[in-house]
């Protein structure tokens, strides 16, 4: 398997003149894990979103590169498994069908057929694969964004409020999912949680 790293060094943020990220410096490979901690409105989620080529920085660099050598965000893009809050699904569609149309807009593979029911199975939806979202709870919709997530075998996993929404069994099915994956991925996960922070080996707290 390729090595993957990534590399931010003192990556900034501006917006409307308000300082939000300023000279946040780290590298994480592949088989490494990184909780970004702070308080809510430190800037966790913009900074996930620059790791995700969601957002540019206003300052700073950031690489990512696969056995050395540098990749494009383009490529990068494909490669990430990303759960968050500001990510919607399609309330008009089925589970199923979201995982279909999400995985085209995101231009990643869809998992192969004989996987599909595995994900499902394994994040408790597969009684209601073809329901409409619109009849999900919120803890059901956080799972299917974990089935969307994570149904590619993603190298890269970033979640953001990993377990937002989610009742004890839902918790404890993320926990564990993410515990599997990360020997072979490159992990981040944003949080003020201390137990969601506690998954990941690294840590960097950002804010004041």
């Amino acid at each position: 398997m390729s090595s993957l790293t990534l590399r931010a060094s003192e990556i900034g943020k501006t917006f409307n003149r308000r300082t939000v990220l300023k000279d946040i410096s780290f590298s994480l490979g592949t088989g490494e894990s990184l909780a970004i901690t702070g308080k809510n409105g430190s800037g966790k989620s913009t900074l996930i979103k620059i790791l995700a080529g969601l957002l540019t920085p206003s300052r700073g660099m950031l690489e990512y590169a696969i056995s050395g050598k540098p990749e494009d965000m383009d490529g990068v893009r494909a490669m990430i498994g990303l759960v968050s809050p500001y990510l919607q699904l399609y309330d008009e569609f089925t589970a199923l069908e979201n995982l279909m149309i999400l995985s085209r807009i995101r231009n990643t593979a869809l998992p192969p057929t004989s996987n599909v029911e595995k994900i499902f199975r394994t994040y408790g939806l597969w009684e209601r694969r073809d329901d409409f979202v619109r009849t999900f709870s919120s803890g059901m919709k956080q799972r299917l964004k974990y089935i969307v997530a994570l149904g590619h075998a993603p190298s890269i996993v970033m979640l953001d409020e990993p377990t937002a929404n989610l009742d004890e069994e839902g918790c404890t099915i993320v926990r564990d999912a993410v515990a599997e994956l990360q020997s072979a991925t490159l992990t981040i996960i944003a949080t003020n949680d201390e137990r969601e922070a506690s998954w990941c080996r690294k840590r960097i707290h950002i804010g004041a």
